[in-house]
């Protein structure tokens, strides 16, 4: 900020021309009568090529309006790609548990218990059965 170069306002040419042709793009929210509320979740196995580390990423939504999501590198490098999407599923678990709550306090009850869903088969079947498997013991 001190020094800039042309770089920089070539820099900040292109993001102010890319914010105008964008302008119009973004998030529909609309009133909708579905009070679904489902959450999913994924992650990449060791997919940072520098460090192996993971990310884990959820989206959680109320009817057809995405209300919360977030994406983060995960900080222990996992074994397994059971691990990693476990791991995402306890965190998508958590955000779903508190918008949970916060319905509550809001005063909006929904129909039906949220869903959370996983594309991988071995983290649905350990979050299903949650023995201290062998395998397993170091999540």
């Amino acid at each position: 900020m001190h020094k800039p170069s042309q770089n920089h306002w070539t820099a900040t040419k292109r993001l102010l021309h890319y914010l105008k042709k964008t302008i119009f793009h973004g998030i529909q929210i609309s009133k909708t009568c579905a009070t679904a509320f489902n959450t999913f979740s994924d992650a990449d196995w060791a997919g940072n090529l520098d460090d192996k580390s993971s990310t884990s990423t959820y989206i959680c939504f109320l009817g057809d309006m995405p209300i919360s999501w977030k994406s983060n590198k995960q900080r222990a490098i996992a074994r397994s790609s059971i691990e990693v999407e476990y791991r995402a599923l306890t965190n998508a678990a958590f955000e779903t548990q508190w918008l949970q709550i916060l319905f509550t306090e809001l005063g909006l009850s929904l129909p039906q218990p949220p869903m959370l869903l996983c594309d991988n088969l071995g983290a649905t079947q350990l979050t299903f059965n949650p023995v201290k498997h062998t395998r397993m013991k170091h999540i």
